[in-house]
């Protein structure tokens, strides 16, 4: 280890990864600090169950929002694969369990599920012309997420060409987006579908006038221009693994289980303090990327964090290990199909309304908003060939309406509680509960991990559990003093966010990692 370097990393995260490949490549020596015992971060697969030989990322589990130019200029041996299901919703029409199952292979299919839900195929016609705005909207702006900020008149002006480019700008950016979806779609169960990309993670409402559901349902929506969120084959892991090796080969230092002390980024140099292997390190660097969150920066620096109500997250996830699926009440659905795709439970528009006013009451939902998805349908390849055969399958649920207000008091007790009221949301569409298909450990316990906002702030840093590590923003400068920026900048000279604290951050993408390299090259082609 030297004691000055061009850019040293705070935090090994998928980000920070992304950073160091881009900047050993381009010559800089980089120092990356991470205090897990591994790398990857948020993304990384771990063996969350002992006693069974599979890999289960604990935060992240799908892939949408990570460039092909990222993979591309990074030499990225992965495969992300395909989803036969895009989503299936259960419902009792008529006194009779279906589903409304949405295929990404055949448009026909899905036409037909809607007809039986609501009598005729004009919803399914009007679903089509609501998705065409976030279509339209990322062919414009999509491009834009490696690039300096534009401002939001000059982005405005993309969305000049035609009536609908319009509508787009105007139901996406201008007005809530709850407005959008009254306008266009009629049937409840296929209005809560569509404003669920709007609520993962945040603590929302359609007509919320900070439009934070509107950014989010955007980061949802325009993954390289499809939104299509795809499978990685051999977990999030393989990327996280994939992105450590070519932060290696591109000559980036690496050091786990450090023990970050201090930080000094207010001289003519930044200065690094830290303890590894029992030893107390400082470290010097030109430039300084910070891969976590505003609110532990300024823990680091002495400052005063103010978090917007925005912030706050609002998430349970579920990790479970399945001895066999269940089996739904819609028989006509085999469950290798409905889980396949994300499952939604609860998420009816109206019933989503009524479970954010209750939660917004301080008090948990009566009736629990949340969807689930099955891995291994699409990718068996993290579970060992034994389990394969006897008919294995990971599970992952992902809550909404729990924020973090309502775990902070008493975590432990909440925890189980949810834990509960999600598994009953499921378990009213099951033949038989969920929990009767666990997996059992060694020791008599259930294959069964919880995780509240509280859990996820201890874990991860994330504010309040806010998986976007703060409110997601628009893909473009709202102030006049970020137009030109690369949306990474802190308030100190040479130091850059480099993940999801960056303006346009979130989920697994590597956007900031990426934005903060090229911010890092800008500065030295400067010569500043």
């Amino acid at each position: 280890m030297q004691s000055k370097y061009d850019v040293v990393i705070l935090g090994a995260g998928h980000n920070g990864l992304v950073a160091a490949s881009y900047l050993g490549r381009a010559g800089l020596s980089v120092l990356l600090l991470e205090k897990n015992d591994y790398v990857g971060g948020a993304t990384t697969s771990q063996q969350v169950f002992p006693d069974y030989d599979t890999r289960l990322s604990r935060y992240a589990y799908l892939v949408s929002l990570l460039p092909q130019k990222i993979i591309h200029d990074l030499g990225l041996n992965l495969e992300l694969r395909r989803r036969a299901t895009a989503s299936f919703t259960p419902h009792v029409n008529h006194g009779h369990h279906g589903g409304l199952l949405l295929s990404n292979l055949d448009e026909e299919v899905s036409r037909q599920s809607m007809v039986e839900l609501t009598g005729s195929d004009s919803e399914f016609e009007r679903l089509k012309k609501f998705y065409n705005l976030p279509r339209v909207f990322a062919e414009q702006v999509w491009d834009s997420m490696l690039e300096p900020l534009a401002a939001k008149e000059e982005m405005a002006r993309r969305f000049h060409a035609d009536e609908v480019s319009r509508e787009a700008w105007r139901s996406l950016v201008e007005e809530p987006l709850g407005i959008a979806i009254e306008r266009y779609l009629q049937n409840d169960l296929v209005r809560g579908l569509v404003f669920t990309d709007a609520k993962v993670g945040v603590f929302t409402h359609p007509h919320d006038s900070s439009l934070v559901q509107n950014r989010c349902f955007l980061y949802h929506l325009i993954g390289n221009k499809t939104g299509e969120w795809k499978v990685p084959v051999g977990g999030m892991g393989a990327l996280a693994s994939e992105l450590g090796r070519a932060a290696r080969k591109a000559g980036a230092e690496i050091l786990t289980n450090v023990d970050l002390r201090a930080l000094n980024v207010t001289g003519k140099t930044r200065t690094v303090e830290f303890g590894v292997d029992g030893k107390r390190e400082a470290v010097e660097a030109r430039f300084l990327l910070v891969n976590f969150g505003r609110n532990v920066l300024a823990k680091f620096t002495g400052r005063l964090f103010q978090p917007d109500r925005t912030d706050e997250g609002s998430v349970f996830k579920i990790n479970m290990l399945l001895r066999r699926l269940p089996k739904l009440k819609a028989k006509k659905y085999p469950a290798t199909e409905a889980f396949c795709g994300t499952f939604h439970s609860d998420e009816g528009y109206q019933q989503m309304n009524i479970s954010f006013d209750q939660a917004s009451g301080g008090r948990f939902p009566e009736k629990t908003p949340c969807e689930m998805y099955c891995h291994t349908l699409t990718d068996d390849s993290i579970l060992a060939s034994d389990l394969r055969q006897q008919g294995f399958h990971t599970m992952t649920l992902f809550g909404i309406d729990a924020p973090f207000s309502l775990f902070v008091r008493d975590n432990e007790t909440m925890r189980r509680q949810a834990e509960k009221k999600f598994l009953t949301s499921i378990n009213q569409w099951l033949e038989e509960p969920i929990e009767e298909c666990l997996a059992i450990a060694r020791d008599g316990r259930p294959c069964i991990e919880s995780k509240s906002p509280v859990d996820i702030e201890d874990a991860l840093g994330m504010y309040h559990g806010n998986i976007f590590h703060n409110a997601p923003t628009f893909p473009f400068a709202e102030g006049k003093e970020q137009v030109g920026t690369w949306g990474v900048e802190t308030e100190y000279e040479n130091v850059f966010f480099c993940g999801s604290s960056a303006l346009r951050g979130g989920a697994v993408s590597g956007i900031p990692g990426y934005n903060a390299a090229m911010k890092v090259l800008e500065v030295m082609a400067s010569g500043q």
